[in-house]
């Protein structure tokens, strides 16, 4: 390895072909500003903005206020009453974020990403100019909103970044919604997540907004994200585009900027197949790839923001927090932020780019002892490349074809080969159906059913919304959910039958160290993702209740579930009214026991915990003319891949029936079930 001070050794890197090499460290950094001219001032997109700057659209919201403008309101209504949480100390120095120019894109879990803003713009405006009405723009109820207390927006810990993950995507699943709704008649761009995130920092839901070196409170490796708005509420990285993020330091030599972070998302040509060293590319230098730009128009890159930040680090050999960029594999247009941990710059040299231009290049290593992350999705690509054997595995498909997908069956723990026999089946069993004093049997769209349809039956049932985004994430929890069933005559494919469609993640069942057979997936689950239904047999409560003999199968939507639960989007965030109750409780007429035991999928062996990343809801749908009440299991926030899936199992009412809980959480009551 060849090192910052000039050092070769065995894996040094051929640099036959590049021109003029030299140490970054003797190049004068260039600040293009002219004399007399005001010095170079950085911005965070969401302000506050130096005197003759203006934000621009998704940035600029009419009545902005900043948090101190704001004060607190008066009667103001806690959002869902967030309890605050003992702090940790500071670990980090405050510094102004300054803005960086890398990957200028917006390619975050969006089709079309590659498109250039301003192309979207125009598009845009030519719509408008076809007589497209916009799109209504709601704001923040900013009297109804009690923000975080400041010693937390500073400093942030695992259950505040929870919760702000989940407080983010609701948000965002509310306002595409909306958009949804409005998709026929509006030419404005879809950035839910742009103004989700404005709103939330605007009314003072972030958390960590102090810049710091090295590990950021209550971000854990191997989170990942779909945004890149998240990262910047829960301040792991502070650049909403921009692919460095640094800040100012001050020793005894002066000023300086120094790097935090830095996204690799592929917009250069940076080399990143090997998981614990990434040779990362500059930023700025204008047509880096050779693509899309006149010839004229290439420069090469300069030693200022960004790049200077970087140099500096080489120098001072600071951590640094990494996040890949990583195409989705089950939907390749899509692209989720995996934060992979710290590293230390090692090496740092000029390049020529293939468009001819110089490019500064930065060697960086992964620190060891962290826990795998990038490596992790390496490994389950290879599984499903078959370039190498999975190990542990018993059954390739436990379901035996029954699953679109295949379910591995793996133990890489002890010589156990397999769960107890059952009878695979995908859906639950009823031997009667549930009268819920509806007459209606589907709705009578003729293609497929449309977000903000009126004359849509089920839409209407659902409460005037359709309960699913257009890439099939549930909205919010409801009483009930109502799903066109097989009679309806809209398409088979309509985006109202998502619990009906099969597994949209490979899953694996795999033994645990103390929990028996558990559950995860291979690929990442996106927040309200539909992950699979509960099946098995419907018996009645009496019969279960007069069975003593043991069974850890069982669902019982009778239970007592934790009530504090809240996952839905706070009206006042999108500017909706408040009216009625905000309780998200299930509305279930009969009360349904699912017997799994002899029979069922693959969620019967998801473990119970008291922290849990996944949710039931109950979904309805006609088939036959009758109505059942089905169990899907949906995602509370983004999960990685490999990470065990888990829901609550509620508290009997007979404590006869309750078992101790070994789930490890925080939180953890000490029994279920």
């Amino acid at each position: 390895m060849e090192g910052v001070s000039g050092q070769s050794s065995q894996n040094s890197f051929d640099k036959s072909r590049v021109l003029d090499v030299k140490p970054l460290r003797t190049l004068v950094p260039v600040f293009p500003n002219p004399p007399r001219a005001p010095p170079f001032v950085c911005s965070s997109p969401f302000g506050p903005f130096p005197s003759g700057f203006t934000p621009f659209y998704p940035f600029s919201m009419a009545g902005n206020q900043t948090e101190d403008e704001q004060g607190t309101p008066a009667a103001a209504v806690p959002l869902r009453s967030y309890g605050p949480s003992q702090m940790r100390a500071a670990n980090g120095d405050t510094g102004s974020s300054m803005d960086g120019s890398r990957d200028l894109h917006f390619g975050d879990a969006t089709t079309g990403g590659k498109k250039r803003a301003t192309r979207q713009a125009n598009v845009s405006q030519k719509k408008a100019r076809k007589g497209g009405a916009p799109a209504e723009i709601r704001h923040p109820d900013i009297k109804n909103i009690v923000a975080l207390p400041q010693p937390q927006r500073e400093d942030g810990n695992r259950e505040i970044v929870n919760f702000l993950m989940i407080k983010f995507d609701a948000v965002r699943r509310r306002l595409s919604q909306l958009e949804d709704s409005n998709e026929a008649s509006t030419g404005l761009i879809k950035r839910a997540d742009l103004k989700a995130g404005k709103t939330l920092m605007t009314v003072g839901f972030r958390t960590n907004s102090r810049k710091r070196v090295g590990a950021v409170p209550g971000v854990e490796i191997g989170d990942i994200f779909y945004f890149r708005m998240e990262m910047c509420v829960l301040g792991l990285h502070a650049q909403s585009m921009g692919g460095i993020d640094y800040m100012s330091v001050k020793d005894e030599s002066g000023e300086e900027p120094l790097a935090v972070g830095i996204v690799s998302s592929g917009g250069y040509d940076d080399n990143v197949e090997d998981q614990d060293v990434l040779i990362y590319t500059g930023q700025g230098g204008g047509n880096y790839s050779g693509k899309g730009k006149q010839p004229g128009e290439a420069s090469d890159q300069k030693l200022e923001r960004g790049n200077l930040a970087l140099e500096r680090s080489a120098r001072r050999q600071n951590q640094i927090r990494v996040i890949r960029g990583i195409r989705d594999l089950v939907n390749p247009a899509i692209k989720i932020y995996v934060y992979d941990g710290l590293y230390t710059i090692q090496d740092s040299w000029i390049d020529k780019a293939k468009s001819g231009v110089s490019t500064f290049k930065y060697k960086l290593v992964r620190i060891p002892g962290q826990p795998s992350a990038f490596a992790i999705w390496q490994s389950i690509l290879k599984w499903k490349e078959g370039l190498s054997a999975r190990a542990g595995l018993i059954l390739p498909d436990l379901s035996s074809g029954a699953e679109i997908l295949p379910v591995s069956l793996v133990n890489d723990i002890d010589d156990e080969k397999g769960p107890s026999y059952f009878t695979y089946m995908r859906a639950i069993k009823y031997t009667k159906s549930y009268n819920l004093g509806d007459s209606s049997y589907g709705c009578n769209c003729v293609t497929a059913c449309a977000a903000g349809d009126p004359n849509c039956s089920c839409i209407r049932k659902n409460g005037g919304d359709y309960p699913y985004t257009a890439n099939g994430v549930l909205v919010s929890r409801k009483p009930l959910v109502y799903e066109c069933g097989p009679s309806c005559p809209c398409y088979a494919n309509c985006k109202n039958k998502v619990s009906q469609s099969g597994l949209k993640a490979r899953l694996e069942v795999f033994k645990t160290r103390d929990r028996g057979w558990g559950l995860r997936a291979w690929d990442p689950i996106r927040s309200g993702s539909f992950i699979c239904e509960y099946a098995g047999e419907v018996i009645d409560k009496e019969k279960y209740d007069r069975d003593g003999s043991e069974n850890n199968y069982i669902f019982d939507t009778s239970r007592a579930y934790d009530k504090s639960f809240k996952w839905n989007c706070d009206p006042p965030l999108v500017g909706d009214p408040i009216t009625g109750d905000l309780n998200e409780d299930y509305n279930i007429p009969i009360p349904i026991i699912v017997n799994a035991k002899d029979s069922g999928n693959v969620a019967r062996f998801m473990n119970h915990s008291c922290s849990p990343n996944v949710f039931w809801q109950p979904v309805v749908y006609e088939h036959n003319g009758e109505y059942y009440i089905h169990i899907a299991l949906y995602a509370v926030r983004h999960i990685p891949p490999m990470t065990e899936l888990t829901f609550d199992y509620g508290i009997s009412q007979s404590e006869n029936r309750r078992k101790r809980c070994f789930c490890g959480s925080p939180n953890c009551k000490g029994y279920f079930g």
